[in-house]
């Protein structure tokens, strides 16, 4: 990044012109966008960065910025949980993007899975306080906002069957065996 762009940036956050910060992380799993708020980690995306950029600015502010600087301790994180050495993180975490009491109970649940283990849909349904709700905790890990950082890998079908992944069954299946937690 140059002086004159690091500079830019300084000034858009100092003047508050910067809601939303944004980066992208190389990752085993394949280049991962990431976007933080003010409040904390907002976004963790697989898919491609403008498509990322367009939901941000519609949904939070578009006054979103390539930062990374502000995502350099998210990013560390990240290179430290893909080489083995951190099971947890330790990032703050926005949930703007979760638009329901539900969705966000699941979410929140779907966190404190410990690394390496797994729990079930009707697990995080119950969590959330309706058992019967399987199709809609899977709904809510389906439209999780920050996978990775929270966990929704870690969530299979009640009979051990992997289920499916917003990133796709054969990321999934990538990060279970990191975890070395197969299904």
């Amino acid at each position: 990044m140059t002086d004159r762009i690091a500079t830019l940036i300084a000034r858009a956050e100092q003047e508050g012109l910067l809601d939303v910060a944004y980066a992208t992380a190389d990752s085993p799993v394949g280049t991962l966008t990431l976007a933080a708020t003010s409040k904390g980690l907002v976004r963790v995306s697989y898919y491609d960065t403008d498509r990322v950029l367009e939901e941000l600015a519609g949904e939070i502010s578009p006054r979103v910025l390539a930062a990374p600087g502000r995502l350099d301790g998210v990013r560390r994180e990240l290179d430290e949980y893909f080489n083995g050495r951190r099971r947890d993180f330790d990032v703050a975490i926005d949930w703007s993007l979760v638009h329901t009491p539900f969705r966000r109970a699941v979410l929140e649940r779907t966190a404190r899975i410990p690394y390496g283990k797994t729990a079930t849909y009707r697990d995080m349904a119950e969590a959330a306080g309706n058992r019967a709700a399987v199709r809609a905790a899977g709904s809510a890990l389906g439209a999780n906002p920050v996978p990775v950082v929270v966990p929704c890998h870690r969530v299979l079908r009640t009979g051990g069957d992997m289920g499916q992944y917003a990133g796709g069954v054969e990321r999934k299946r990538y990060l279970l065996e990191l975890e070395q937690a197969r299904p």
